[in-house]
């Protein structure tokens, strides 16, 4: 044995050996740069696939267009009304297959006169109606009193039988104001008696409630001379007739029904009516007119 010889150094180390030699331990790793061409490829990569996405798209869109949308005409873009909707041309009367290219709707004039309008709901068979002249509002159109107008139609009256008497034509006054119990005789009675039915009778008489005698403007005139044709249509034939349809209008006077009129009344060339003051012409020419009450007779 050596003296220079320790029991130290010839024990074995219990450390675990190390894998890494010391000279490569102390030496600092130095990381990788990354290729400049890695990043080019990247982004190319990124651009080419956006740009197939859209190219495919396009190309879809192109062999699928959209299909016009219900109602509308191909070239033709819909029309939005005032609410944002798209208006259905339908609705548009120009269009309608149902409305009559002859019937101006905005010209009364062009429907068809003769026809009573039964959609009104404020005629009855063809009649308007008319609530009854206050009594203190009529005056006597003969002596004895039993006949009798509004005071403004009475003027007119006195005024139009004179001239006519002077031109030799002899007028009279065959009826005048009613009462609702008036034309309640004369309509249902008269039906009952003659066997009528409703719409016949409404022809030459006007349901209760629904007369223009009621209003103290209409009348019916015959031709004195002429008696046989009081309230008859044969009275357009005489003397009188002639005279009221040339003069009646500068009195304030007009036919109430004449041939084919709009109410689908019988023609009545005896019947007229005072429309020469404010009141005469609301009472027949005015739209809302009211339906008035009828009282049951007692």
């Amino acid at each position: 044995m050596s003296l220079n010889s320790s029991p130290q150094t010839a024990m074995q180390s219990t450390e675990p050996p190390e894998d890494i030699p010391v000279a490569m331990r102390d030496t600092p790793v130095k990381p990788q740069a990354p290729s400049p061409y890695r990043l080019v490829w990247v982004v190319s990569g990124a651009i080419g696939a956006i740009a197939l996405t859209i190219l495919s798209v396009t190309l879809w869109i192109l062999s699928h267009p959209p299909s016009p949308s219900p109602g509308a005409n191909a070239g033709e873009n819909p029309v939005a009304g005032s609410s944002g909707a798209i208006a259905d041309p339908n609705t548009d009367p120009n269009t309608d297959p149902n409305t009559d290219p002859n019937t101006d709707p905005l010209d009364p004039s062009s429907t068809s006169a003769g026809t009573p309008d039964s959609s009104d709901p404020t005629t009855l068979l063809g009649h308007r109606p008319y609530a009854e002249a206050p009594p203190e509002t009529l005056v006597p159109v003969l002596a004895d009193g039993s006949l009798k107008l509004r005071e403004a139609a009475a003027r007119a009256w006195f005024a139009l039988e004179e001239d006519a008497q002077k031109a030799g034509v002899s007028l009279m006054v065959l009826s005048a104001f009613r009462s609702h119990a008036d034309q309640e005789y004369l309509f249902f009675e008269v039906k009952r008696q003659r066997g009528q039915d409703a719409t016949t009778r409404a022809e030459v008489s006007a349901p209760p409630g629904y007369s223009e005698h009621h209003t103290g403007y209409a009348l019916d005139i015959g031709d004195s001379s002429s008696p046989e044709t009081y309230l008859n249509p044969d009275f357009e034939n005489t003397a009188a007739f002639r005279w009221l349809k040339d003069n009646a209008s500068f009195y304030g006077f007009e036919l109430s029904f004449p041939p084919d009129n709009e109410q689908g009344i019988s023609y009545e060339p005896w019947h007229w009516r005072f429309v020469g003051d404010q009141d005469s012409l609301e009472t027949f020419y005015r739209e809302d007119v009211a339906v008035p009450t009828v009282s049951p007779t007692p």
